[in-house]
This record gives structure tokens, C-alpha cells and sequence, in this order.
């Protein structure tokens, strides 16, 4: 039995180099998670597809059960679960998750810092 969202997910996740499902939108994030998610991939110059899991129960159940992850944000890079806020988080503070971007071929902003 096929699942709608599940395929719709997964088909997000193979399009996009680097999607987040969020609560909200890139620039009205409604969670202040999905904000620090945002906040680091834009200090990144990271291109993403934002996707609304408010925008559909179907998404927002649906992500949960696709990434096995309860919690959303959820950061997936070139089909690949990273994580949710607090992993992208330490992963930035680390410089885990540019040189992750790196390996993957996403385009990040070189630090000035």
C-alpha cells in the first residue's frame, strides 16, 4: 500500500539538495526552532526548499514517520536526514555541518569569522 504523504515527502527530499519541514515558512518561521534552522542555513548562503508541515497533517504526521524523528524541524541534505534543531545547531557550532554541505556539493558562504 502505497502512502500519499510518505511519496510526497520522499519526492521533496530526492528533488531538493537540501530541504527543511518546518512549522511555517522561510520567512515567517512559526516555531522558534524551524527560526534557528533557517537563521543557520541562511548564514550559510545555503539554497533550501522550506516546507511547511502546517500546511497539511498529512506532511506533518507523515515526516515523523518517514525520518523515524518526533520532532520537527527536520533538516534533510541531498536525501539525507541531518537532523532536527538542536543536532544542526551543535553540527554549525562545530563547523560539522558546512563541511557536510562540502562533501554533499551544496554551495555555502565561505565564514568571514
Amino acid at each position: 500500500m502505497t502512502n500519499p504523504a510518505h511519496d510526497k515527502i520522499d519526492a521533496e527530499v530526492k528533488a531538493n539538495d537540501v530541504v527543511l519541514f518546518m512549522k511555517g515558512t522561510a520567512q515567517f518561521p512559526m516555531c522558534g526552532f524551524s527560526g534557528q534552522v533557517v537563521q543557520i542555513l541562511d548564514y550559510l548562503g545555503v539554497p533550501f526548499k522550506g516546507v511547511n508541515v502546517l500546511d497539511s497533517d498529512e506532511i506533518r504526521q507523515g515526516i515523523k514517520d518517514y525520518s523515524n524523528w518526533p520532532t520537527i524541524p527536520q533538516l534533510y541534505v541531498k536525501g539525507e536526514f541531518v537532523g532536527g534543531c538542536d543536532i544542526t545547531r551543535e553540527m554549525f557550532q562545530s563547523g560539522e555541518l558546512v563541511q557536510l554541505m562540502k562533501e554533499k556539493g551544496v554551495p555555502v558562504r565561505e565564514a568571514t569569522a
